[in-house]
């Protein structure tokens, strides 16, 4: 269950910068100061420094369901049910179920998170227990949880907006916001934005990190963006309207 305000909170950070002097390092190290100042637990997975290993294979199961063809999400559901997950999924799937709060720390490569981001989300998302049958959005695996993205890239803010050359960035970002945290049943809260941090200098820097601090001392009063909610569909997952003989 969303804990209420003001109670500790057990926060998961998932960092994917390769540079450690990086802004999008400085992101992540002043969520960590903040959650910590308000007395939160904070774990931090630094995919880069651990050189976490982003590519989903036949490896990462230790026994097998069929070991003459793999399908991916039957095998980990087989690998979760027999104890037999790679340990270094096991260890990441085990902070993810630990926390109430995720939030994800990441530049934005070719309109989408950096390759070992996706693949951590590829391996550790783990089917049978975030996601499966129907088990998706307010029925998802982590019903309960709340997800914060914080993102940098080089762009200017004009260049997002419905009338940006570029799009709304919800747009571009559907794919993990929706098509992954809020699948997976998390509460996701609008994500943060570091515009065109290479090329501003370190005193707009420093103004940005301070509304990205003020954004974290304020999170439990961030209202999630809407997405489906089962309710809404019948058992063939079509749209329940006032003209449908659904009961």
């Amino acid at each position: 269950m969303i804990k209420q305000r003001n109670q500790i909170l057990r926060v998961f950070i998932v960092h994917a910068h390769p540079e450690p002097k990086s802004f999008c390092t400085a992101m992540k190290s002043a969520a960590v100061e903040e959650f910590e100042r308000q007395g939160h637990e904070v774990q931090v997975s630094d995919l880069y420094a651990m050189g976490f290993q982003p590519v989903a294979s036949v490896a990462d199961f230790g026994d097998r369901a069929d070991a003459d063809y793999c399908t991916y999400a039957l095998e980990q559901r087989h690998g979760l049910n027999t104890g037999t997950l790679s340990a270094d999924i096991r260890a990441e799937l085990d902070k993810l179920l630990w926390c109430d709060l995720l939030v994800l720390v990441f530049p934005v490569f070719w309109y989408s998170t950096p390759a070992i981001l996706k693949g951590w989300i590829d391996r550790v998302f783990v089917s049978g227990q975030v996601y499966g049958g129907k088990r998706f959005y307010d029925r998802g695996g982590l019903v309960g949880r709340r997800a914060l993205v914080g993102l940098t890239l080089g762009g200017q803010e004009h260049m997002f907006g419905t009338q940006g050359i570029h799009g709304p960035i919800d747009d571009m970002l559907k794919h993990l916001l929706q098509g992954t945290l809020a699948y997976a049943g998390l509460q996701v809260l609008p994500p943060f934005t570091g515009w065109h941090v290479p090329y501003i200098s370190d005193a707009a820097r420093h103004q940005v990190l301070d509304v990205w601090r003020s954004r974290i001392r304020s999170v439990d009063e961030a209202i999630p963006l809407p997405f489906p909610s089962l309710a809404n569909y019948d058992d063939g997952l079509r749209l329940i309207t006032a003209d449908s003989n659904v009961v």
